[in-house]
C-alpha cells in the first residue's frame, strides 16, 4: 500500500507541474499566437510503424530461440529424472546418492540458463524501448514543429501510467507520428 500511495502522489506532483507550466505557457503566449497541444501513444507507434514492428518481431525470433533452448534443457531433465526413478532400486546406495546429485546440478544449471535468459530479455527490451523512445521523440518533435504544436503529451496506456484521460481525436498526432517514424526510419 505505501507504495500505491508513493506512486499516486508522484503522479499527482507530476500532473501538477504539468498543469502549473500548462497555464504559465498559455498566458505567456500572445493573443495572435494559438496554443495547440496533441498527444501521442508511443506504443501504437512503435507496435504499428515499419521500423517498430521489424524489431518487435526480430526480439520475437530471439524470444522464440532462446525458449526452444530452454524446453530443450526442460525435457532433458524430465527424461534424466524419469530414468533416475526407474533406475533407483536397481543402483546402491552411493550410486543412487551421485545420480541425485548429478540430477540436482543439472537443474540447478537449468534455473541459472533460465535465469540469465530473463535478464538477457530485459535488457535487450529496455535497450529497445529506450532506443525507440529517443526515436519517437524526434517524430514527435517533427510532426509538432509542422503542425504549431506547443506541447506534445504521451497519452499512456493500460500497461503504463494512463496520463491523459481524455483527449479529441483532432489532437491525436500518432498516426501522423508514425508516418514521419516510417520516413526517417526506413530502411
Amino acid at each position: 500500500m505505501p507504495m500505491a500511495k508513493t506512486r499516486q502522489g508522484q503522479i499527482m506532483v507530476a500532473l501538477a507541474i504539468t498543469g502549473a507550466w500548462l497555464i504559465s505557457s498559455v498566458s505567456g503566449v500572445c493573443a495572435a499566437d494559438a496554443f495547440k497541444m496533441g498527444v501521442i501513444d508511443p506504443q501504437t507507434v512503435l507496435e504499428k510503424s515499419k521500423a517498430g514492428k521489424k524489431a518487435l518481431d526480430g526480439l520475437k525470433e530471439y524470444v522464440s530461440t532462446r525458449q526452444k533452448l530452454l524446453s530443450r534443457d526442460e525435457e532433458d531433465l524430465r527424461n534424466t529424472e524419469k530414468t533416475l526413478k526407474e533406475s533407483v532400486s536397481k543402483l546402491s546406495e552411493g550410486e543412487k546418492k551421485e545420480k541425485e546429485a548429478q540430477f540436482r546440478t543439472k537443474i540447478q544449471e537449468y534455473q541459472k540458463r533460465a535465469q540469465e535468459f530473463n535478464q538477457e530479455l530485459q535488457g535487450k527490451q529496455k535497450e529497445l524501448v529506450d532506443d525507440y523512445m529517443k526515436r519517437i521523440a524526434t517524430a514527435t518533435q517533427t510532426v509538432a514543429e509542422k503542425g504549431g504544436f506547443s506541447i506534445v503529451v504521451d497519452k499512456g496506456s493500460e500497461q503504463t501510467i494512463k496520463i491523459v484521460i481524455y483527449s479529441k481525436d483532432t489532437i491525436d498526432l500518432t498516426d501522423q507520428v508514425i508516418k514521419e517514424f516510417d520516413r526517417v526510419n526506413s530502411k
